[in-house]
């Protein structure tokens, strides 16, 4: 089934102009490894006044997928095969051309499975070349020497891999993946030799029996941090993982106290969790519709991108922002949302308030608006969310 998956050529996306019509992509140099540009302190500090910092865009390059997970809309025994959507090398490149424009600084190819498109080395190659931290979130399946080597000399920045139990029967079984759990192990030896930081993504759904377990199951896999993924039973763009399974369908209860778990396996393991625990915080608030502190920066620093190209502000939204080629300023979103409760727009919304807070701040005293800068400078959120950075100090370094 995985060779079956990996011999599919890349789909354009409907409706696009006829192929022969389109420009030919960039010819890719993979003869050297990419040595990606470095930002000093000083233009990264610019960048935080000037718009908040680098954004990140997640980037769903297809919605072919070789696993077979319970929880998520993209398993191959549910997916239909007549909506198999891939973008061509030349989309990619112009989304990474426009996402350098719109102030990207960290772009995650997604899918799907990101590792079935053929042109993957070439993406990742195009983004570090342009200054762009590339990264992966993959399950692990289709892991070969040759393509790791070769992404580590794309620049390839950081890798995330999919884990869903504190044991190997349950995840592979979970995945439709045999022997995913050998091939993730070998994965993470490689990169960590190569300086590549990996971290397992986790949904947080019934198959985890135990929390305390997991920080040694990781261990084992090789592992040095972990970030959980909220369970998903609903979304309203495009994006597919989300199921009504059983194994992610809780009451709101039975959620509030999975973060409790979650809190306490970072309180009692010095295993790192990268989810802020005010985020954590923040996501018991809103399952008991209290006030929440920190709005979602999704549409504003984060954003989701499909294979069709349609930017959305998050996975979660229902229709689109605009078009990749129509994404500019203008068409920003910040309205301090708490809709959902995703993890990745969620968790860096509170890590990121600081900056957006020193933007605004710097922003506001370049027009003379000193009470307005004062009170972007004096916002007791600003403490808790350089709490949150120091918390993540050490996984943020390594992205």
């Amino acid at each position: 089934m995985i060779g079956f998956y990996m011999s599919i050529a890349p789909v354009t996306s409907t409706p696009r102009p006829a192929e022969a019509s389109q420009p030919a992509p960039t010819p890719v140099d993979f003869s050297k490894p990419v040595v990606r540009p470095k930002k000093s302190a000083w233009n990264l500090f610019r960048e935080v006044l000037d718009h908040g910092g680098p954004g990140y865009l997640q980037f769903a390059i297809t919605n072919i997928c070789n696993a077979d997970c319970d929880f998520c809309g993209f398993a191959r025994s549910k997916f239909d095969p007549k909506a198999r959507r891939s973008v061509t090398l030349k989309e990619a490149q112009d989304v990474v051309d426009i996402a350098v424009k719109n102030h990207i600084g960290y772009l995650l190819f997604v899918g799907g499975e990101p590792m079935v498109h053929k042109e993957l080395r070439a993406m990742t190659r195009y983004a570090a070349e342009r200054g762009v931290h590339p990264m992966i979130c993959t399950n692990g399946g289709l892991w070969t020497d040759d393509n790791m080597r070769g992404l580590a000399d794309d620049g390839l920045s950081s890798v995330i891999m999919s884990i869903d139990a504190h044991d190997i029967a349950k995840h592979e079984k979970n995945r439709g993946l045999p022997d995913v759990c050998r091939k993730i192990k070998k994965a993470n030896e490689f990169f960590h030799g190569a300086g590549i930081q990996t971290t397992a993504s986790i949904t947080a759904s019934r198959l985890i029996e135990d929390f305390d377990k997991l920080p040694a199951f990781l261990e084992t896999l090789g592992f040095t941090s972990c970030t959980f993924s909220y369970p998903l039973t609903s979304l309203a763009s495009s994006y597919l993982s989300f199921s009504d399974s059983g194994l992610v369908n809780f009451s709101n209860p039975e959620l509030i106290e999975l973060f409790e778990k979650i809190k306490l396996m970072k309180q009692r393991s010095s295993f790192p969790v990268v989810n802020p625990t005010e985020s954590l915080n923040e996501m018991q608030r809103h399952l008991r519709k209290e006030p929440e502190k920190f709005g979602c920066l999704g549409g504003h620093k984060y954003f989701y991108l499909d294979w069709n190209l349609n930017l959305y502000r998050c996975h979660f939204w229902e229709t689109p922002m605009c078009n990749v080629y129509e994404w500019d300023d203008s068409k920003l979103i910040r309205d301090g949302c708490t809709r959902c409760m995703i993890d990745c727009y969620r968790d860096p919304s509170v890590l990121q308030r600081v900056a957006i807070n020193a933007s605004d701040a710097w922003q506001a005293t370049k027009k003379g608006h000193l009470l307005t800068a004062a009170k972007h400078v004096f916002d007791s959120r600003n403490l808790t969310s350089l709490k949150a950075v120091w918390e993540d100090r050490k996984w943020i370094g390594g992205v």
